[in-house]
């Protein structure tokens, strides 16, 4: 037995074959004895009173909202119960089987918002290029209703479809996700514009989808940034700001450090050129029959 199985009150979690794998703290396979019991008191908690749910809460489902709110079982607790109702609010169920974002094509011209494919630790790659932001056109295509309606989708495509999928490819659990978010162009005048979508957006990933953000590159940030930032940074908590690096327009080496070139899209600074275009390629792991430019699935 290793050192670290040895230290950890809970077994590595099953389906590893990355022989250097090592969970990081308060995950699956590294809980230490406290942590393993305040996860057995939430689930035997839920449980209790009826309100597990089999298919979704499994161990690192459960994991994160105690993470989020560092193992008080209580406070996880009430976390994870608000969230339950506000899908319940959102119908989230019913997004996930009926919603079709037909207007997909459209909003990509004026609000860029896609996954594509991996980083290095095999995350998945999300990129948002809020610099070519155009909001009359974009309300004129949909509405913020709409577009909050296909983020809830997306993060549950995420955490159903992307994650196992990356796991799967890179032979160890995927818990988070490598964000990129770009900045050339961005007006403060457009971002006033949006700034209740971002708002409402940045609540539903800390409050209903905690602790999926693994690296959070901000790029091309303008002269002036800061007035924006202190807008957005009072909506993000202390480990969220934590996880963000804010890099100018010489960014393209850092993201190489962690993408490889074959992954990262061209116009940031990478080799892919996928067919249509990587903004609606949908290209990795998860989508393993679309083609990329660059002749990779």
């Amino acid at each position: 037995m290793s050192t670290l199985e040895q230290a950890s009150a809970s077994p590595m979690p099953d389906g590893i074959t990355d022989p250097n794998f090592r969970p990081l703290p308060g995950r699956v396979g590294n809980l230490t004895v406290p942590q393993q019991h305040a996860l057995q008191t939430l689930k035997n908690q839920l449980h209790d009173e009826g309100r597990f749910v089999e298919e979704r809460m499994d161990d690192p489902m459960l994991l994160r909202y105690l993470r989020a709110r560092k193992f008080d079982v209580p406070k996880a607790k009430a976390m994870l119960l608000a969230a339950e109702q506000w899908r319940q609010d959102m119908k989230v169920d019913e997004i996930v089987r009926n919603f079709d974002f037909t207007e997909k094509e459209q909003v990509d011209q004026y609000y860029p918002q896609y996954y594509h494919k991996m980083d290095k630790d095999g995350r998945p790659v999300y990129i948002e290029r809020l610099g070519k932001l155009n909001v009359p056109a974009l309300y004129g295509i949909t509405t913020k209703e709409r577009l909050l309606q296909r983020l809830i989708l997306e993060y549950e495509k995420f955490l159903t479809d992307r994650l196992p999928a990356c796991s799967a490819a890179v032979g160890h659990p995927v818990e988070t996700v490598c964000t990129i978010l770009d900045l050339k162009g961005v007006s403060l005048s457009s971002f006033y514009q949006v700034r209740d979508y971002v708002n409402e957006a940045s609540k539903i990933g800390q409050d209903r989808y905690p602790e999926c953000m693994g690296k959070f590159y901000i790029i091309n940030a303008p002269w002036g940034f800061s007035a924006v930032w202190s807008l957005i940074k009072p909506w993000l908590d202390e480990v969220t700001v934590s996880k963000i690096e804010i890099l100018g327009s010489s960014y393209q080496q850092k993201l190489l450090q962690d993408i490889r070139a074959e992954d990262l899209p061209a116009d940031l600074g990478g080799k892919c050129k996928c067919a249509g275009g990587c903004s609606l390629s949908d290209a990795g792991p998860w989508n393993p029959d679309e083609k990329t430019g660059n002749g990779v699935a």
